[in-house]
């Protein structure tokens, strides 16, 4: 009977561990919407990960969007991935993996979503730009930025549609 009951309570103990680490984790997800910071300036920030292509979070909580740049979704709620949201998503992990940016900001500083619009700098690669080129966003013209940046990103994109890169090759969808 007594080592029954030991039994019992390791399986408790384990069922609790989970349970705790469970919450853990969900409380991590949202903590950072809860806790980022009012106003960035222009400089140098560590990623703690990239949500999808076209957004990143930082160490600081703070949520940046890249901004010019549309990629295809990845993790909108009620929408399915994409085609070539998964590459755009990778393509932004591979370049930011475990490294500072720098960030520079233009005009329209935050989103309807209180995400930091900026463009992100990988040592001297444009992130935003880069991105185009791979054929693996669209180019934003609509919003308010830098008339050089709109021109540096139509001709990044125009170079990836004349490639066939991407979202502008002849498949509709990467095969798996």
């Amino acid at each position: 009977m007594a080592r029954r009951f030991r039994s019992s309570r390791s399986g408790t103990a384990l069922a609790l561990f989970v349970l705790l680490a469970w919450g853990a984790f969900r409380l991590w997800q949202i903590w950072p919407a809860a806790t980022a910071p009012d106003a960035l300036g222009d400089g140098q920030y560590q990623v703690a990960r990239a949500v999808d292509g076209d957004t990143l979070l930082l160490t600081n909580r703070a949520r940046v969007r890249l901004i010019g740049v549309d990629t295809p979704e990845t993790v909108k709620e009620d929408t399915p991935v994409e085609p070539w949201g998964r590459e755009a998503a990778e393509f932004t992990k591979s370049m930011v993996a475990a490294q500072e940016v720098r960030l520079q900001f233009d005009r329209e500083r935050v989103d309807r979503f209180g995400r930091f619009l900026a463009y992100v700098w990988v040592g001297d690669r444009l992130l935003n730009e880069e991105l185009l080129r791979a054929g693996l966003a669209r180019w934003e013209p609509k919003y308010h930025y830098s008339q050089a940046m709109k021109t540096r990103f139509r001709k990044a994109q125009q170079e990836a549609k004349q490639a066939h890169r991407g979202i502008w090759s002849e498949i509709a969808e990467p095969v798996r």
